[in-house]
């Protein structure tokens, strides 16, 4: 081709001359600080073909070594990283964007035509003030909902790990813990991820990732708003130590008037009641499994009414907390229920055949020294007068429980077995 590495001096001034690459923040890496190389003219870019400047640079410890694969003016067209070329404001692939927002591709796939297109959206570029993408993804202003849920809100970094040591593999790596590759077994080779293009995923042709996520975004679940309808109250969950009050009601405030909103910290989630349901319905409706806020990406779900809340705590054995009590082993069932009146009356405490009246038990103690011990019962003089009305421990008692409260142990009626 006229413009390849291979010609010295013809349209040389097409050539890409750049000071820093057009990167992802997965690719780039968790690493402020790295150290990065340069090379003026170093490759092809593998979609125009044209020399550019080549950055290559290692995105952390045990990660391997990156580059950059496509020039910045075909990065530019798509709004795509120039390593990996998945969307920098969703981190998808082309393909998913592109159904997402409706857009066709419409650039030329010849060598002739491709040339044209891309003088002409140099120049484009150009005239721009290079903050907003260029050509139809320029002139896309709606977002879609299914680009929301599925969009990654934070870096992927393992896909920066290294590749699989194909000697491992066979049984013959002899470097051990040195080896810069990864020893691990590999993934099906009939998986369709294995086998990824460069080209099919600029185009957004068959590209075996974008068909996985589109799958997945027809199989999404849906929110759909309870029975009840005194329930006006949403859920949000994950809000981790950075996310406030302020930016939850910053976010709920355009879809109605707001009642309350209670921050539980220890739980990191939130509850916001809404004024009127409909303004409750509306909400989820616009934030379930799109809501981001402070690049996180929070769980909205519907709030359930203070009846069902209870049943459920008693049903799982939670606390008002939410924490989960386990059962200790060894301790006792729950106490029997107490006995009906019927059962009362007959206070058998212990389960005795009903043969006779129970018996009478006295234990007598010794008497302290110096004091005469008293006479046996029916030869001493009477207690109480017949006549009088009875002690107080004498008295018909209430209701018993406990056998120590029984009147006839302990000697409380031996007054009845002596002689007048």
């Amino acid at each position: 081709m006229a413009t390849s590495l291979g010609s010295n001096t013809y349209n040389r001034q097409n050539w890409e001359d750049a000071d820093f690459p057009i990167l992802c923040q997965t690719c780039l890496g968790e690493n402020p600080y790295i150290r990065m190389t340069k090379e003026k003219y170093g490759k092809e870019c593998k979609i125009c073909a044209r020399p550019f400047t080549v950055f290559r640079w290692c995105p952390g410890v045990r990660m391997r070594f990156k580059k950059t694969e496509v020039c910045q003016t075909c990065s530019k067209l798509k709004n795509v990283c120039q390593t990996c070329l998945l969307d920098l404001e969703y981190g998808l692939p082309i393909q998913v964007r592109d159904a997402g927002l409706s857009l066709k591709d419409d650039m030329p796939k010849s060598d002739v035509n491709k040339e044209y297109y891309t003088q002409n959206m140099e120049r484009e570029i150009s005239n721009s003030d290079g903050t907003r993408p260029v050509g139809a993804l320029g002139k896309a202003t709606s977002t879609s909902d299914m680009l929301l849920k599925l969009a990654r809100t934070t870096p992927y970094y393992k896909r920066n790990r290294p590749h699989i040591c194909s000697f491992w593999v066979k049984g013959e790596c002899k470097r051990g813990e040195e080896c810069p590759y990864r020893h691990e077994k590999p993934t099906d080779p009939d998986d369709p991820l294995a086998d990824q293009n460069i080209k099919d995923r600029y185009y957004g042709i068959n590209d075996p990732v974008a068909d996985k996520l589109l799958k997945r975004a027809s199989t999404m679940p849906r929110l759909d708003p309870p029975d009840d309808k005194s329930i006006t109250t949403l859920y949000v969950g994950g809000l981790g130590d950075t996310i406030t009050e302020t930016d939850l009601r910053n976010h709920f405030y355009q879809f109605g008037e707001i009642r309350t909103i209670t921050v539980v910290q220890r739980q990191q989630c939130a509850f916001i009641q809404f004024a009127t349901r409909q303004a409750a319905e509306v909400a989820a409706e616009k934030s379930f499994n799109k809501l981001i806020v402070n690049g996180r990406r929070l769980n909205v779900k519907w709030g359930r009414s203070q009846a069902a809340r209870g049943k459920e705590k008693e049903k799982e054995g939670t606390t008002d907390s939410g924490i989960k009590l386990e059962p200790v082993p060894g301790l006792p069932g729950a106490l029997p229920p107490p006995p009906a009146a019927e059962e009362e009356a007959s206070a058998n405490y212990f389960n005795l055949p009903p043969s006779g009246p129970p018996a009478v038990v006295n234990i007598a103690l010794p008497p302290p020294p110096g004091i005469a011990p008293p006479p046996p019962p029916g030869f001493g003089p009477h207690m109480f007068h017949a006549m009088g009305p009875p002690p107080p421990f004498m008295r018909a008692p209430g209701p018993i429980h406990y056998p120590s409260q029984d009147p006839q142990r302990m000697g409380a009626h031996a007054g009845k077995h002596s002689s007048p």
